[in-house]
C-alpha cells in the first residue's frame, strides 16, 4: 500500500512503534530501576525545526514506548520522580543516490534530538543534553513502498529505541 505525503500533519505513532522498533512489546525490564526515578513525566519536546508537529510526535512516541516497556510509569509532572525533557534540533533531508542521468532517486531523512533525564528530588541529571539521532531512507522509484513519511517514521523509531535503551536498560 503506497501512502502519499502528508504535509503538516502528524504521522502515525503506531507505525513508528510497530514497524521501526519491531513487533511485540519491547521490554528491558530487569528490576534494577532505582525506585526514586520510577514515576517519570515526559515534557513535550521543543521543536527547533521547520517541520510541523515533530516535537509532539516524538514526545508521543517516547511516552508510548515507555508505557509498553512498563519499567517506568508515565505520570503527570506534579507527581513525577523524574522528568525527561529536551528539544528536536535537526530535521534534514539529503540526497543519497542518483540515477545515471544524475537525477536523484533516493533521499535520507535525518532527525536529531537533545534530551535530559533528571531526578526531581535530588536534581541529579542521569543524562544531560544527550543527543539521539535517527535516519530513514526513501526512494522515488515507482516500485517502492517508501516515501518521506515512512523515512520519517523510521528515523523516529531509531531515536525512540535509543532513548528507551538509555532510560531503561542502563539502570
Amino acid at each position: 500500500m503506497k501512502r502519499g505525503r502528508i504535509a503538516g500533519t502528524a504521522f502515525s505513532l503506531v507505525l513508528i512503534l510497530g514497524t521501526c522498533i519491531g513487533c511485540g512489546v519491547y521490554s528491558a525490564s530487569s528490576g534494577r530501576v532505582d525506585e526514586s526515578i520510577q514515576r517519570v513525566a515526559v515534557r513535550i519536546l521543543e521543536n527547533r525545526t521547520s517541520e510541523p508537529n515533530l516535537g509532539v510526535d516524538l514526545t508521543d512516541a517516547i511516552i508510548q514506548s515507555l508505557q509498553e516497556d512498563n519499567t517506568l510509569k508515565i505520570v503527570d509532572e506534579s507527581v513525577a520522580d523524574s522528568i525527561v525533557y529536551g528539544e528536536v534540533v535537526q530535521y534534514r533531508q539529503r540526497e543519497v543516490a542518483a540515477r545515471s542521468d544524475l537525477t536523484v532517486n533516493e533521499y535520507q531523512i535525518q532527525i536529531s534530538v537533545k534530551l535530559s533525564f533528571e531526578a526531581v528530588r535530588t536534581g541529579e541529571k542521569l543524562f544531560d543534553q544527550r543527543r539521539f539521532n535517527g535516519t530513514g531512507n526513501y526512494s522515488l522509484d515507482a516500485d517502492t513502498e517508501t516515501d518521506e513519511t515512512t523515512a520519517r517514521e523510521e528515523a523516529a523509531g531509531e531515536i525512540v529505541k535509543d532513548i528507551l535503551a538509555q532510560v531503561v536498560e542502563d539502570w
